[in-house]
């Protein structure tokens, strides 16, 4: 059995219906920030690294065989270092030490004066490719096409501000 008390009712009898409140509106979307840039980059990347590290392989040994395997033409050390550091932003000995590696492991070799890759390390590199493709689809997937090009030209435009910054502090 339901009691109204005099209050509730008397309140209730004088005021009028108020209307549903409104739906709030959706909120606008967040300014993107260096930090975000960051966030979204360290995350990425740390789904990438645990599947490397199931095939025994590391992030910057990861860009240096795409270097080597995406090249046009077959890569001196150097010339790969230059690529590879342009990525990367790494000390040109630090990457010297993952070209090394990456002939240790046989997965480059070296070709005359050029590095290039060997069937295992296309191997290596397919097979991340292709473990990588579904999750990449999950993260990526259903992220409206406009956004993405917007994300790209912002992207871009941050790179190559960074990329300044960064020569002007070497400098």
């Amino acid at each position: 059995m339901t009691t109204t008390t005099a209050s509730t009712t008397t309140a209730s009898a004088s005021a009028p219906a108020s209307p549903p409140a409104p739906a709030p509106a959706s909120a606008p979307a967040a300014v993107a920030t260096a930090r975000d840039l960051g966030l979204a980059h360290y995350a990425a990347r740390g789904v990438l690294e645990k599947v490397l590290a199931r095939h025994g392989a590391t992030f910057p040994q990861q860009i240096a065989l795409r270097a080597a395997i995406t090249a046009d033409a077959p890569q001196t050390p150097d010339d790969l270092i230059a690529q590879i550091q342009g990525s990367l932003k790494a000390d040109p000995a630090g990457i010297r030490a993952v070209l090394d590696e990456l002939r240790a492991k046989g997965l480059l070799v070296a070709d005359g004066a050029h590095l290039r890759p060997t069937e295992a390390g296309r191997e290596l590199f397919a097979a991340v490719a292709v473990e990588t493709a579904p999750i990449s689809a999950r993260i990526w997937g259903g992220i409206p096409a406009e956004d993405l090009v917007a994300a790209g030209r912002v992207l871009a435009l941050v790179t190559a501000r960074a990329n300044a910054e960064l020569a002007a502090l070497t400098a």
